[in-house]
């Protein structure tokens, strides 16, 4: 059995929110019930939905991101210098809009008693195998709204900020490892959104310039990484989008491949493969020889209906033309859940399609 994550069978971090969890955090933002009940109640959940990973087999468990209702404005917003903004823009993703919120840099940006790390320690507490943390990658606080929502007068030239926000990332690389967190993830938009020309252009109207971001952000991405002891790993999750089993990027891995795979220092990487949207396997050639694996995202979160056992096992035969077989695991290509409402999946569902990634694992590998 594989000891090191990501495992065989992975997943990538949130799960579907239970309806009673959803109601209650409504009815704490209508001040109709206080925080203490909200918290108690998320623990609840939390152990069961804990319970019922290790029950799939999955060897890595996650909280189901159950304290959030974004992804990743609720850990943005914990950091120093950033404030949550609602009646902001909303994200327009195919055929649907999120709510109208948002995140604004108005100080300096920094790593303090951040409320996630209690999170983990709980998730902790509860599982008897390894627990996963999930958090945004510092890349993702200045891609989302660009320079208009980053304080000029705090930052006038954004060289700082990519430098505080890189050091914030390492206390909190620290941080979560002190907390006894060994396997943290950072889950990244960015990467896939400069492989879409319609991103790109879109990057390039506000003034920017998508090639120079991608250094930038590697910058940032392995300052981070440099924080990490021995013994902790750290992945990421290259994702395209996910609210309400809708997307926002297309276009393979290829503009992007190089510096992803052969430049960044993270120990794995989570990539979706479930749509033509991602491209073919052939980004795979710059993953290099070694330790390093890609959990490939053969199974979709977006929808209910599961794989075929023998698509499945196709493609990963497939992937192999460009990487090693032992360098693969196999994942769902992105959350259940990245926002509060959720994929247009059932739990049942969800949870066949866990089951069916560990049965897949063990037939590949031998081992999940």
């Amino acid at each position: 059995m594989t000891t090191t994550p990501p495992f065989r069978a992975d997943e990538v971090g949130s799960l579907l929110q239970p309806a009673a969890l959803k109601d209650a955090r409504a009815q704490f933002q209508a001040g109709n019930l206080d925080a203490e009940a909200l918290g108690d109640l998320e623990d609840k959940c939390i152990r069961t939905v804990v319970a019922k990973q290790e029950a799939a087999g999955l060897q890595a468990v996650t909280d189901g991101e159950f304290r959030r209702a974004w992804w990743h404005f609720d850990f943005l917003a914990g950091l120093n210098g950033v404030d949550w903004v609602r009646g902001a823009d909303s994200i327009q993703f195919s055929g649907v809009q999120t709510k109208s919120e948002s995140i604004v840099v108005t100080g300096k940006v920094s790593f303090g008693d951040h409320p996630m790390l209690e999170h983990f320690k709980f998730l902790k507490s509860v599982t008897k195998v390894t627990p996963k943390m999930t958090i945004p990658a510092p890349s993702v606080l200045h891609f989302r709204g660009g320079r208009d929502t980053i304080n000029r007068k705090i930052y006038p030239h954004l060289d700082n900020l990519f430098a505080d926000t890189a050091e914030a990332y390492a206390q909190a690389v620290r941080s979560f490892y002190d907390a006894g967190c060994r396997y943290l993830q950072f889950d990244d938009t960015v990467w896939a959104y400069l492989c879409s020309e319609k991103e790109c252009q879109f990057v390039r109207d506000r003034g920017e310039d998508p090639e120079a971001l991608k250094l930038a952000y590697a910058g940032m991405i392995n300052h981070a990484l440099a924080a990490r002891p021995a013994d902790m790993t750290i992945t990421t999750h290259v994702c395209r989008g996910n609210f309400r089993s809708s997307w926002i990027s297309e276009g393979g891995y290829e503009p992007v491949a190089e510096i992803l795979l052969s430049q960044l220092n993270y120990n794995g990487y989570f990539l979706e493969y479930d749509t033509e949207r991602a491209g073919g396997f052939e980004p795979l050639r710059f993953l290099p020889k070694g330790d390093k694996r890609v959990a490939l995202g053969l199974i979709t979160s977006k929808f209910g209906v599961l794989e075929s056992r023998d698509a499945i096992l196709r493609r990963l035969e497939e992937a192999q033309a460009f990487a090693p077989l032992e360098q693969f695991c196999l994942s769902p290509q992105c959350g259940f859940a990245s926002t509060e409402e959720g994929n247009v999946l059932s739990e049942e569902e969800q949870w066949r399609k866990l089951g069916f990634i560990v049965d897949v694992a063990k037939e590949v590998w031998g081992e999940i």
